[in-house]
């Protein structure tokens, strides 16, 4: 997260259209954007981060606060685009497909990076109950604070928190089997339904 001073210039320069400024938000923001995208909508991550972008670009003028507050304007923003996106896929009666790409998202500081691929971590953390896979993708891949997930979903910081702590929960244990194996138990699960 960049520091106050540079946060309020990136902001001021992106209000003047900076391209510049805007290459640091994105650089900042689009990594754990792309992350949540494809734990929430992985068959339309790409077309949902660039709406995302675009109403950031547009409302960019209206945007008051500090860095925090950035973030999580930018999560809920993009959180919409996911909402409005689930809600023309049941209106079209269409189903996600579920395995559509899933972004190669390395990183040399990545934690998870040691044990399993970043692909393979979305692809496990895709497999929990959608309420929990998007807890977990706006605290842990979003770096978002309880309270600021809780804005973001509506929920109380308490719901917010068991959300995560049983999805994470359900990770160690499918962890626990093999990162491999893990997800092809999981994909196999949501094929078949739970066992």
């Amino acid at each position: 997260m960049p520091d106050l001073e540079m946060f309020e210039e990136t902001l001021t320069g992106a209000r003047r259209g900076d391209a510049r400024s805007f290459d640091v938000l994105w650089r900042w923001l689009q990594p754990p954007l792309a992350r949540y995208m494809t734990v929430a909508a992985s068959d339309a991550w790409e077309d949902l981060a660039s709406e995302t972008w675009l109403q950031v670009a547009r409302d960019i003028h209206r945007f008051r606060g500090d860095a925090d507050a950035f973030r999580r304007w930018f999560f809920t923003i993009a959180r919409r685009r996911v909402l409005d996106h689930s809600r023309k896929q049941r209106r079209a009666g269409t189903v996600s497909p579920g395995a559509a790409s899933v972004p190669d998202l390395a990183e040399a500081s990545d934690p998870v990076g040691d044990r399993m691929s970043t692909r393979a971590a979305l692809e496990l953390i895709r497999t929990l109950p959608p309420a929990q896979a998007e807890a977990v993708a706006l605290r842990v891949l979003a770096d978002l604070s309880v309270k600021d997930v809780a804005r973001i979903l509506g929920k109380r910081p308490g719901a917010v928190r068991v959300l995560t702590s049983r999805g994470l929960n359900t990770l160690a244990e499918k962890l626990s089997m093999g990162g491999a194996e893990a997800i092809a138990a999981a994909e196999t699960e949501k094929f078949w339904g739970p066992r």
